[in-house]
């Protein structure tokens, strides 16, 4: 019946009614909510991009990823029989710290391996080539070519860390790259051994995820500023990982980086970073003799502010400033002495001692004796507590060679040989030239090696006629 059917239906129209209106009231009140700025839907978009997220995005064009082919000992690696090598894929992460293509590392993510390739953010491959390493320490920096200068990280300062405090870790964890974690700082001033020949000291421990493969990746801060260079995980634990503090890994940078090593230049300038939160500044401590440093008449307690129009925070800012230059360069140099501004010029000469038409003094050490040295930084050797004054440190040892017959092995420090103290390769030198010492007889040495002082005698190879 009509009526029936139409009372059957009232309801149902009524409830559409009904949703149809509460639809349109919703529209409607979204609509004045929107255009009153109540409802923003861009702002629940807006606030995913934390500045965190920002600080990471914008260091990601800094980080590459390092891998290749390595040969690692089996009694390192749990295969194999002791004494044996096998072949493994090696893996890391780098840190972008010059637009020429230089990135610093931990030295066992490139330790024996042969062709060191690189992955930038832009999935680009490179071949790199190590240029200096520093195994005490556990640090390296290579290099690839690239034909336009490459974004280099922001780095803070890791002098005003706090326990607590967030910090994001960024590298190649097991091969996943550009992987990101998040923490906090555990601890300060960790001494971490993890093996005989290498013991690291005044470490970060963070329970930021750390895995093999970010060895030698950044550690952040909030804000971005890179504040440690990740080496290390606990084995079998979990949230204990470590990274080498920024202010010191960028000394040894540094010391890696020095234009006397790399292209036997000289500037003469000695001096040492002195890190705050607020700032960074490079303090002349003293000026070498007869040095460009000297003819540019700085002076010790000379804050050095630019270099050539670089600017200079750092020690490595002075290596990077003059690295490339040549020796008919003037080059402006920006000093703060005594509260006042003042510019002079330094022009670059040749290292002393070096010479063309003679095999380098490192090549003829490593002749000789086996042994690849490398001069320590005076704070660098107090932290050994030793009591001598200084020495050279054991970078490489050649098999089949004197010094490898008596056992000497990379990580050692060379603090003398037969009644001399060795702080510097001329004096190994020295020894090398006396007549005295007979290729007959072979020289008394002294290692420190960890906590131990340890001696032999080496038998001079003969000289070159």
């Amino acid at each position: 019946m009509p009526v029936s059917h139409s009372r059957q239906n009232q309801p149902a129209t009524s409830s559409i009614a009904r949703r149809r209106w509460l639809q349109g009231l919703s529209v409607a009140c979204a609509a004045a909510a929107f255009g009153s700025g109540l409802l923003a839907p861009a702002a629940a978009s807006e606030a995913r991009f934390t500045p965190i997220v920002r600080a990471i995005e914008a260091a990601r064009p800094s980080v590459v990823n390092i891998h290749g082919r390595k040969t690692v000992r089996a009694e390192n690696a749990s295969f194999g029989s002791e004494g044996g090598v096998k072949q493994v894929n090696g893996m890391g992460t780098g840190i972008i710290f010059d637009a020429r293509g230089y990135i610093i590392t931990n030295y066992h993510v490139v330790e024996g391996v042969s062709n060191i390739q690189v992955t930038l953010h832009n999935d680009r491959n490179a071949v790199a080539k190590l240029v200096a390493h520093d195994p005490k320490t556990d640090l390296a920096v290579i290099k690839i070519e690239s034909d336009s200068p490459l974004k280099v990280v922001h780095f803070g300062t890791s002098c005003d860390l706090r326990t607590a405090e967030e910090v994001v870790a960024m590298g190649n964890a097991y091969g996943y790259e550009y992987t990101v974690t998040r923490g906090i700082v555990s601890a300060l001033h960790r001494t971490v051994q993890v093996s005989d020949e290498q013991k690291y000291q005044d470490l970060i421990q963070t329970d930021a995820s750390i895995n093999p493969g970010n060895s030698g990746g950044p550690l952040f801060n909030i804000d971005g500023d890179v504040i440690g260079i990740n080496v290390a995980v606990r084995v079998g634990a979990q949230g204990i990982g470590f990274a080498i503090p920024i202010d010191e890994a960028l000394e040894v940078a540094a010391r890696l980086m020095s234009i006397e090593r790399l292209e036997q230049q000289s500037h003469g300038i000695v001096g040492k970073t002195k890190c705050d939160p607020a700032q960074r500044t490079f303090v002349v401590s003293s000026v070498r003799r007869e040095s460009p440093g000297e003819r540019a008449e700085l002076q010790a307690g000379d804050i050095i502010t630019a270099i050539g129009g670089r600017k200079v925070e750092r020690a490595l800012d002075v290596e990077l400033a003059l690295l490339g230059r040549r020796r008919t360069e003037d080059l402006n140099v920006e000093v703060i002495r005594a509260g006042s501004s003042v510019t002079t010029n330094l022009v670059l000469a040749p290292a002393a001692g070096r010479s063309t038409g003679k095999v380098a003094l490192a090549d003829r050490v490593w002749e000789n004796l086996g042994l690849r040295l490398s001069p320590m930084e005076d704070q660098e050797f107090k932290q050994l507590n030793s009591r001598y004054r200084g020495g050279l440190a054991v970078q490489a040892v050649r098999p089949d060679s004197p010094a490898s017959a008596q056992g000497i092995r990379r990580g050692d420090v060379l603090v003398g040989m037969h009644v001399w103290e060795t702080v510097s390769l001329d004096n190994v030198s020295y020894v090398l030239d006396r007549e005295d010492s007979s290729r007959q007889e072979p020289v008394l040495f002294y290692i420190l090696r960890g906590s131990d002082t340890l001696y032999g005698h080496l038998r001079l190879a003969e000289r070159p006629r």
